[in-house]
């Protein structure tokens, strides 16, 4: 996907990083990543930098092993897409982003977050911390796996987004995820036990 909208909007200095390792799996090419994010002694350009949470965890020990802490320029953002998919340790989003803070030099107001799947043409962006919300056209429910009707504010349900985007496709995807429902938003949790491991970025082809 990132390398995707990398060749349609990408500057010419922009770079994909991710690689696939022996066992057929997504890690970053950290000796690529590293020349990707040296912007120079006083340049005034600032970074976008998207990645995977368990990319950015990869990234992250990365540093801490190597004793090395960057300092991107002021105005740079991270945005952190995507789940830990048993692809490495998994931490709450706080202590995700205090990492990237410390070892990337981004204050936690420039880390921003997606929501989406490939079933889905909508993504939700995060509005602040956890809490997440999708474009006009499309409308998240928080359904309780016990009624299958929607929780009131406040409560936890499994999410299920309708997405008129979704054209000539289903019009409503389930999810096995778990969220607080927060008035139009939602506060996401993560996969609900025992849900099997989804995602794009558990593929390799």
């Amino acid at each position: 996907m990132f390398e995707t909208v990398r060749q349609k909007l990408g500057a010419p200095a922009s770079a994909f990083v991710g690689a696939i390792d022996a066992t057929g799996a997504w890690t970053l090419d950290f000796d690529a990543t590293l020349a990707a994010l040296d912007f120079g002694p006083g340049t005034t350009d600032c970074g976008l930098i998207l990645g995977t949470a368990f990319s950015f965890v990869h990234l992250c020990d990365f540093l801490a092993e190597k004793n090395l802490k960057l300092k991107l320029p002021p105005g740079s953002v991270v945005m952190e897409t995507g789940g830990y998919k048993n692809r490495s340790r998994t931490m709450p989003k706080a202590e995700l982003h205090a990492l990237i803070t410390d070892r990337l030099d981004v204050p936690p107001e420039n880390i921003l977050c997606e929501y989406g799947m490939s079933e889905l043409s909508s993504q939700a962006y995060s509005i602040r911390s956890s809490e997440f919300q999708f474009p006009p056209w499309a409308r998240v429910q928080i359904i309780s796996p016990e009624s299958g009707t929607e929780v009131a504010d406040g409560e936890t349900g499994l999410v299920r987004v309708i997405d008129l985007a979704n054209v000539f496709s289903v019009a409503a995807i389930q999810t096995e995820d778990l969220a607080i429902r927060r008035g139009d938003g939602f506060e996401l949790i993560g996969r609900a036990t025992h849900a099997e491991n989804r995602g794009c970025s558990l593929m390799t082809a």
